[in-house]
């Protein structure tokens, strides 16, 4: 017989008939036909026909008690008509637990007390990820005076997975994003005749700003989130629990090899992000503004310094540091739950992408400030 639930009233008389075998997939739908009748009718009376139920699960024997707990709480009468002994069974069982909603209440927690533990929490995890790029610096320290401690096979290894295989979305991304910058810098140039200047802004704005922090978010997004799923994982897995207890280091063997690539190649990827840019507003110069491309290059020569270049360069360590620190510390924290992979990964992005920002407007002040 096919699990069928039927809801007839008769005079006030509301009867729910269950047939067949009624399982926990069937629950919702069960639940919402018996909330919807309850809230439309008017019964006074509720009849459970089990009659020609040949079996139900716990989760059905409990909703159907709670019903009837409830419906007598208001004053309406419940009847079961006669059943199998097995689904008698089942609902005696529910019927002793219906009463019970919850076993732990939380505690009330206070404003004050709320706040006093958000910035405890705070505290705790500032503390941490300070303990954990102490450990980073300690073991960049040694490593520097003991080159046989970096495993250079992971490290090159990363520097293409990471570096060198980001390179066509950065590209990409860089070069489009010139288009729109020069596209849109063009539609006010030309109200004014000054077309000559926008290789001036393009120049400076792509080679100190725009491409450092393209490049800075796509890497975060890109390799920040995979450092922090990777270790994340191999937590999870116990995997560096493995490793210490083989005497192995994990921060040598795992957070050295990234971190680095990723300071070595940041550089590189922002060289090419500057191309890319350039190449983008060259080419929207040439098609709106009628600037050909020796006019753009000469001009660019002039205008343009080298130090403009430089500075831009000089951001990528200190991003890629903060990407690959922040990336690989929230996989360590990961817990031991696949949900706490994606909340950790998530919020490896976004703090990296924050922490690039800050970065980036200190940079802009100290060179400001310096006349650079």
């Amino acid at each position: 017989m096919p699990a069928t639930f039927l809801i007839t009233e008769v005079s006030g008389t509301v009867t729910f008939k269950l047939m067949g075998r009624q399982t926990i997939q069937r629950l919702a739908s069960i639940e919402k036909k018996l909330a919807a009748s309850v809230e439309e009718g008017d019964a006074v009376k509720y009849v459970w026909d089990l009659s020609e139920l040949e079996s139900m699960d716990s989760a059905l024997a409990l909703l159907i008690a709670k019903h009837k707990v409830q419906a007598e709480k208001n004053g309406r009468e419940v009847i079961f008509t006669t059943m199998e002994d097995e689904v008698k069974k089942m609902l005696t069982m529910a019927q002793e637990h219906a009463h019970f909603d919850s076993i732990f209440t939380p505690p009330k927690v206070n404003v004050l007390e709320a706040v006093g533990l958000d910035l405890f929490d705070r505290k705790q995890k500032l503390a941490s990820f300070l303990a954990f790029f102490g450990q980073l610096s300690l073991i960049f320290y040694s490593s520097f005076f003991n080159l046989r401690q970096i495993r250079w096979k992971e490290m090159f290894f990363e520097i293409n997975e990471s570096g060198i295989k980001a390179l066509p979305i950065i590209f990409l991304t860089t070069f489009l994003i010139g288009v729109v910058v020069a596209y849109q810098s063009a539609t006010q140039l030309k109200l004014y005749g000054a077309n000559i200047f926008i290789v001036d802004m393009l120049g400076i704005s792509i080679l100190r700003e725009l491409a450092p922090m393209l490049a800075a978010i796509i890497v975060a997004g890109r390799s920040g989130s995979a450092y922090a799923a990777q270790i994340g994982v191999m937590k999870i897995t116990e995997e560096l629990d493995a490793m210490r207890t083989m005497g192995f280091d994990p921060f040598a063997f795992l957070v050295l090899p990234r971190v680095l690539a990723l300071v070595i190649m940041m550089p590189i990827l922002i060289f090419f992000a500057d191309i890319a840019g350039l190449m983008g507003g060259m080419l929207i110069a040439k098609i709106d503004l009628g600037l050909t491309t020796t006019l753009f290059l000469d001009r660019f020569v002039e205008v343009v310094k080298v130090k403009h270049l430089w500075i831009g360069l000089v951001k990528g360590p200190f991003f890629a540091l903060l990407i690959a620190s922040i990336g690989i510390y929230r996989g360590l924290q990961v817990k031991n739950d696949t949900q706490s992979i994606g909340f950790n990964t998530t919020k490896a992005v976004v703090e990296s992408i924050f922490a690039v920002i800050i970065c980036d407007a200190f940079f802009s002040i100290v060179f400001t400030n310096l006349g650079y």
